[in-house]
């Protein structure tokens, strides 16, 4: 994976976890998954299409999903993922990966994403056939961590 194509989604967490959460994000160590791996219990994926294909997903267990979602709320006390809980995660996801598509295509990177999708439940089993996952933590300055995996392609 070329590291060009992986610092403008890392880049934008952070810019729009600060912007949108007041959330400050350090990177823990970035290891490769081998597919198929298990996840938190909110999983939000984003599918890429263009220059690069694959996807993206964000990883966090509940109480980090509350936490986004409240802050998304403007500081609303959330107790549940009820819809409009869960449609504030899925668009912080997506505000990531437009702010990350922006990045690319400065870069010279031309890639469209697709609306974001939003799983629930316990052990999700994720597979990602023929292509790497990379996992960047991103650990959050209020606690508890995002898992971004990465797995991406390069078109031809």
């Amino acid at each position: 994976m070329n590291v060009d194509h992986i610092n403008p989604f890392i880049q934008a967490s952070r810019t729009v976890m600060k912007t949108v959460a007041n959330i400050d994000v350090t990177l823990g160590k970035v290891y490769l998954k081998t597919s198929p791996y298990s996840s938190d219990t909110v999983v939000v994926v984003v599918g890429l299409m263009g220059a690069l294909r694959g996807q993206v997903l964000f990883s966090m267990d509940k109480p980090v999903a509350l936490q986004i979602a409240s802050a998304m709320m403007m500081g609303m006390t959330i107790t549940e993922l009820d819809e409009m809980s869960k449609s504030a995660i899925a668009e912080s996801a997506n505000m990531i990966l437009g702010n990350a598509a922006t990045l690319l295509y400065n870069n010279g990177v031309k890639i469209e994403i697709t609306p974001p999708s939003l799983m629930m439940g316990d052990n999700i089993q994720i597979s990602t056939p023929n292509m790497k996952t990379l996992c960047i933590p991103l650990l959050l300055s209020t606690g508890g961590k995002i898992e971004l995996d990465i797995a991406l392609v390069e078109n031809n």
